[in-house]
């Protein structure tokens, strides 16, 4: 029993913390290494809370930094309005609105989608103009010149076959993963900044078209080289390849100010009547049970390539007097849009938009419209009296 008690007194003091003290020599490393200084509240030694009186009197000299303020759209003061002389009009999307058509109201009050007092253009609830919208077509002519000339200066020469066949290849996918995605909204103005950020980098981007721009590609390549002033070297498909110019200087870059919201749709006229024109109600009604009967001429596929839609049609019309188009997978204002377009593009009139299919008539009075919005799936830039005759014989094989 004594021997018992002597062994649990000795363990008690080999582990007892009061017995050896912290700077005896056989204390171990890593009280030095991982220890703790305690606040001059709770040390006992007047010598270090004079030290810790010292260390706050010199934290004290110190600067403190201001504390970080994200930017907000919402904050007038400072900057001025930024100032851009693009020889334009600012658009949400080039590509799918069409300054003809005039909407028939707003759906709220016309707030710029810029910031408050960002840019030194007045928001219509449609565009930022660059003139006046009542000015005459003299200013609007020198506009166009204005465009026009800043273009062909920044172009310079043209490529060469060599260049420019170069130039496509670092853009492909096996060099590079760089690459402009354009979709269901088409060419936005923020886009046109992303272009020139690219083009700091590269002198040609690859740019990815899919979804309902691809409906009308022309107006795509028209877009893309009117606003950012480039030209297209190469496209296959959906896929363009868009050059910066011999003259583009990326420090003298155009000053492109950031939509920092999407602004709302303004309100346009109903696509579907209630009656076709020249038809009753109940023959209106039984054209639509007739058109969701018909057998589907095809269906498209969510962010495809929809280049070959509009010929599809036309070759269609010439055999039935009714269309219609599997939508289903698509949002109803994807396959609106795509109604839309080809409205204009076929011409046809459009009957029904239910059940996620697209019916349209080609209408009593339907002459087939010659050239129009297609493209081949593949063009050729090069020079060269071979290559126009490929292309010519490509264009009359496909009409």
């Amino acid at each position: 029993m004594f021997i018992f008690l002597l062994r649990r007194s000795s363990s008690r003091r080999l582990f007892s913390t009061t017995s050896i003290p912290p700077t005896s020599p056989s204390f171990s490393n890593l009280y030095t290494k991982y220890s703790f200084t305690p606040p001059p509240s709770l040390d006992k030694n007047p010598n270090n809370q004079i030290q810790h009186a010292d260390n706050n009197n010199s934290n004290n000299k110190k600067k403190k930094k201001p504390p970080y303020r994200p930017p907000s759209s919402l904050d007038r003061s400072g900057d001025k309005p930024i100032k851009s002389d693009l020889p334009f009009d600012f658009r949400f999307s080039y590509t799918e609105s069409n300054p003809a058509v005039r909407p028939i109201g707003l759906r709220e009050p016309k707030y710029s989608p810029f910031g408050p007092e960002r840019v030194d253009r007045e928001w219509t609830g449609v565009c930022a103009p660059a003139i006046d919208p009542m000015a005459g077509k003299e200013e609007t002519e020198k506009l166009e010149e204005k465009r026009k000339k800043i273009r062909e200066r920044i172009q310079g020469e043209e490529l060469t076959n060599a260049e420019r066949i170069a130039l496509v290849e670092r853009c492909g996918k096996h060099k590079t993963k760089r690459q402009i995605n354009l979709g269901r909204d088409g060419l936005t103005h923020n886009m046109l900044n992303d272009i020139h950020n690219n083009w700091k980098h590269a002198e040609a981007v690859r740019i990815k078209c899919m979804g309902v721009p691809t409906v009308d590609m022309k107006n795509v390549c028209s877009q893309l080289e009117d606003k950012a002033f480039g030209k297209i070297i190469h496209r296959h498909g959906g896929s363009l390849v868009l050059y910066r110019g011999r003259n583009y200087n990326p420090k003298k870059r155009p000053i492109i100010p950031l939509m920092l919201w999407k602004p709302q749709e303004p309100i346009y006229p109903k696509l579907i009547k209630t009656t076709i024109e020249g038809l009753s109600i109940e023959e209106t009604k039984e054209m639509r049970k007739k058109g969701l009967a018909v057998p589907a001429l095809t269906k498209l596929a969510k962010n495809g390539y929809y280049g070959g839609l509009v010929p599809m049609i036309r070759d269609a019309f010439l055999v039935e007097e009714m269309v219609r188009i599997d939508c289903k997978g698509l949002e109803k204002k994807d396959y609106t849009k795509i109604g839309c377009k080809l409205r204009d593009l076929v011409p046809c009139i459009l009957v029904t938009f239910e059940k996620e299919q697209i019916v349209i008539w080609r209408g009593k009075d339907y002459s087939p419209k010659e050239g129009g919005c297609f493209l081949m799936s593949r063009e050729f830039f090069d020079i060269g009296s071979g290559y126009k005759s490929q292309i010519e014989s490509e264009s009359s094989d496909d009409k």
